[in-house]
């Protein structure tokens, strides 16, 4: 079984091709995400639906609705579409947090460190993470149907092991199947070429933005970052608990390489800073022996400046680099709680991101 799940439910899927949110439909949906979720499977839900629910709420129909229109429907329909998940979720004694993103919000280091501490701090708490793309304030979500995409890149932050990409179409076949009737469903791809991508046709439904093509790009994305995807029908029988227990249903798409070869080339590519932190004997051996994260108390000084997120060397009293990693706290920052304990460092700075200065699951030892 996968150990963690971002599970993308499109427009089309939560409307079952209406103008209003399929309540009845939703409710099944949450009852197999609760089956999974008392397994001990990590989910984030990753929402479409903001401007149907919109639509449905002012009565809103017309389908040659500006940017500005779509934005007023998606920042009506945002709050209506959240608590409908909620209490969905509330049947079943499950806490949901919203998090609201855009593309360009994991694409800086700074932000990207902020989204992954979020989502796995909720997770921690068994908390499902409802994500939804920000359609109030982002157009270029809106114009090009990026919430697929999204959806790839919030499986990259929180390091998942499967996208489920859960549409209006049964997975990715030879044609478009409303169309074709000798259009055969592909069960697996083994690579995407210009081939595939001329057979992905758009979405049939006219209620979402993103069809096939986007789903796609989507899934090459996600299986560079280290999940498999499945794109597959949102109403097709126990499809989560099916695509959780790596059961045939939809187009499979094995990762290309693991979260942790994903992670040392995202802190190995990070331009390097002007600055590292140089540890002591004790932080070395932690380091090195035990695969443990940095904390401010093995820290001896800091040399030059760097930001929060950003990836910094890790360097012996001698001068010997041993480790990169993304730097939790910038560098003021860190000189301020060096040689400090954990627990005092909401006393020193007045705030803090956690007990670490850098995290092991941020960290690449050389």
């Amino acid at each position: 079984m996968y150990r963690r799940i971002i599970i993308k439910v499109g427009t089309s899927v939560l409307t079952g091709g209406t103008q209003r949110l399929d309540r009845s439909h939703m409710v099944e949906l949450v009852r197999q995400a609760a089956q999974l979720h008392r397994a001990g499977v990590e989910l984030i839900v990753c929402s479409s639906g903001a401007i149907a629910a919109g639509r449905e709420k002012l009565g809103f129909h017309d389908p040659e609705a500006s940017i500005s229109q779509k934005q007023m429907l998606a920042a009506v329909g945002q709050s209506s579409l959240i608590r409908t998940w909620e209490s969905l979720f509330e049947l079943f004694e499950i806490r949901v947090g919203q998090v609201l993103l855009t593309r360009s919000d994991v694409g800086r280091s700074l932000s990207f460190l902020n989204a992954k501490d979020t989502l796995l701090t909720l997770l921690e708490h068994r908390i499902i993470p409802i994500v939804n793309e920000n359609d109030a304030v982002a157009t270029a979500e809106i114009r090009v149907g990026d919430n697929d995409n999204l959806s790839a890149l919030v499986g990259l932050v929180a390091e998942a092991d499967l996208l489920l990409l859960l549409t209006d179409q049964a997975g990715l076949f030879t044609s478009d199947p409303t169309e074709d009737l000798d259009a055969e469903l592909i069960p697996e791809v083994k690579a995407i070429d210009e081939t595939l991508r001329k057979m992905a046709g758009s979405s049939t439904s006219g209620l979402g933005v993103g069809g096939m093509a986007t789903k796609l790009e989507a899934a090459d994305t996600a299986r560079r970052a280290g999940a498999d995807v499945i794109i597959a029908s949102g109403h097709a029988p126990d499809v989560l608990i099916r695509a959780a227990n790596s059961e045939p249903v939809g187009t499979l798409f094995r990762a290309l390489e693991s979260p942790l070869e994903q992670r040392k080339k995202r802190i190995l590519a990070g331009a390097p800073p002007d600055g590292r932190i140089i540890v002591d004997e004790g932080a070395v051996r932690a380091l090195l022996r035990d695969g443990s994260s940095l904390l401010p108390a093995g820290v001896l000084s800091v040399e030059g400046s760097f930001e929060r997120g950003d990836p910094v060397p890790v360097h012996d009293g001698n001068g010997n680099e041993i480790a990169v990693g993304l730097a939790r706290y910038g560098s003021d920052e860190t000189r301020r709680i060096s040689g400090a304990h954990s627990n005092d460092i909401q006393n020193i700075l007045g705030y803090g991101y956690g007990p670490v200065v850098v995290h092991r699951n941020d960290m690449i030892v050389l």
